[in-house]
């Protein structure tokens, strides 16, 4: 039962959408409205804005990362064990892709994945946030980034702490990254992808 209370709070957590709250915090159009219509940082980076998407970035980051690190704090008290852990990850992260607050519409969950890794080990978090750069700066694609990024990941864990429950929902988030992408992969391949950067002339009202 604890578990399935970790897992829904979770799941609550990952649904508050940064992007569309801190738009309308800035008086942005909706970021489900423009560009490649993701509530997500780099959409709303296309908004001209980079106050709002640095507080997207670090909102969607902070979300994943805090349900993991309350649900690591909590879980000795309540009885939760490591694939408890590992639920509370997909949960937070599944909240993102899918917002209950906001009709199911949610973004690739880039950002929230990172926040997740954190969670679980700063050092994880931090070797798969390297690898995001780094394409990021060499190609300025951020979809290619996060693809990279979300192959290294499980990869990371898997090298770093073995086999276990966590692995599986770090590959799980991977997968659901790399499916999430399927029309960026598909612009990437027709040379149509946007780079970092690139506005939209609907972004603003």
């Amino acid at each position: 039962m604890n578990t399935a209370i970790f897992a829904i709070v979770a799941y609550l957590i990952g649904s508050i959408s940064f992007a569309v709250v801190m738009s309308r915090v800035y008086g942005l159009s909706d970021p489900r409205t423009y560009g490649s219509k993701n509530p997500g940082a780099t959409n709303v980076l296309r908004s001209g804005n980079k106050g709002a998407a640095i507080a997207t970035l670090i909102g969607d980051a902070a979300k994943g990362w805090f349900a993991v690190w309350l649900a690591i704090l909590l879980a000795p008290k309540f009885g939760v064990g490591t694939a408890g852990i590992a639920l509370v990850a997909i949960a937070v992260f599944l909240g993102h892709l899918w917002p209950v607050f906001f009709r199911f519409v949610g973004g690739k969950g880039v950002a929230t994945a990172l926040g997740v890794l954190l969670g679980i080990n700063i050092w994880l978090g931090l070797a798969t946030a390297l690898v995001w750069l780094a394409v990021a700066y060499t190609f300025r694609y951020s979809s290619l980034a996060a693809l990279v990024a979300s192959v290294f990941s499980p990869l990371y864990f898997g090298v770093m702490f073995g086999i276990n429950e966590l692995f599986f929902a770090v590959l799980a988030m991977s997968s659901l990254l790399l499916y999430r992408h399927n029309q960026n992969i598909a612009n990437l391949m027709a040379g149509k992808e946007s780079k970092i950067g690139s506005k939209s002339g609907e972004a603003k009202k």
